[in-house]
């Protein structure tokens, strides 16, 4: 009989898929990896797109998503799970049942609504389940700009906007906020991470100028969840993530990959699979 010692660090992402593998459950996937993280899913949504946009989306039936969750942790030791697309009211319920069921330590959710070729992605009635449902059960949400703007109506066009969306998202229950200024012009990328205890932490990177900026924002947030399945604090998971993106923008820039908006290198320098030691 084995004794085992050890397991692997592991992170659920629940989210929909892409089929040109630059985005979502791929991405998700190929970044946990990269940070050398077990990465599990469960597809909320099936779309076809490609780097130049979304030709169709079919939801999942929300029992086999709920049943996806299930599986995993009812099997598998969950660190922390990354929320992607939820395209209708019924996944974001269930998936807010399943964090209260199996209360995983870290929830970061990445508030997807429109894609970066600009394609919408989620139903309307899921907008308001899922501020009312999950962001006071998440750890961290990380709206875009455009994201953070439409969910509270203030019009982010600098730095000093962010603040006042910030402050309204953190009034709906979320405890802490990255709002990314990846859309805002300038020679540097600033986010700012708000919450309900510190002081806000700027995070700058040095803009990189290249049209692969295809799933971004996805495999930013499953790189936090990654650093946070790692034992690392939110500030420095957050920064950490913050690091990866940014090389990983700067190992893509000049790859074609597709005719629009292609995909990050997510695998500039990959990690072997940590393993830690079991506990339980």
């Amino acid at each position: 009989m084995t004794d085992y010692k050890y397991r692997y660090p592991v992170v659920l992402t629940i989210a929909g898929s892409d089929s040109s593998g630059g985005a979502g459950i791929q991405a998700d996937l190929k970044t946990i990896s990269s940070l050398g993280v077990y990465g599990a899913s469960a597809i909320t949504a099936i779309t076809a797109q490609n780097t130049q946009g979304v030709r169709g989306i079919q939801t999942v039936e929300p029992e086999i998503v709920k049943e996806q969750i299930s599986a995993v942790f009812e099997d598998i030791k969950v660190d922390a799970i990354k929320l992607g697309m939820l395209h209708n009211r019924q996944a974001a319920q269930l998936v807010a049942d399943s964090i209260d069921r199996y209360n995983p330590a870290h929830v970061v959710l990445d508030p997807v609504m429109i894609s970066t070729s600009g394609s919408k992605l989620i139903d309307d009635e899921a907008i308001e389940t899922i501020i009312r449902e999950l962001f006071p059960r998440a750890s961290l949400i990380t709206p875009n700009t455009t994201e953070a703007g439409f969910l509270t109506g203030v019009a982010i066009h600098s730095l000093a906007d962010m603040e006042p969306a910030a402050r309204k998202l953190l009034s709906l229950g979320c405890k802490a906020v990255l709002i990314k200024g990846g859309h805002l012009e300038g020679e540097e990328k600033i986010d700012i991470l708000y919450t309900t205890t510190h002081e806000p932490i700027k995070l700058t990177a040095e803009t990189v100028h290249t049209a692969n900026t295809h799933g971004t924002g996805c495999s930013l947030s499953s790189a936090i969840a990654s650093f946070l399945a790692l034992g690392n604090r939110l500030p420095e998971a957050v920064r950490l993530g913050k690091e990866y993106i940014t090389l990983a923008l700067e190992a893509g820039k000049d790859v074609r990959s597709g005719k629009g908006h292609g995909p990050v290198n997510h695998f500039f320098a990959p990690e072997p699979l940590v393993k830690i030691p079991l506990t339980e």
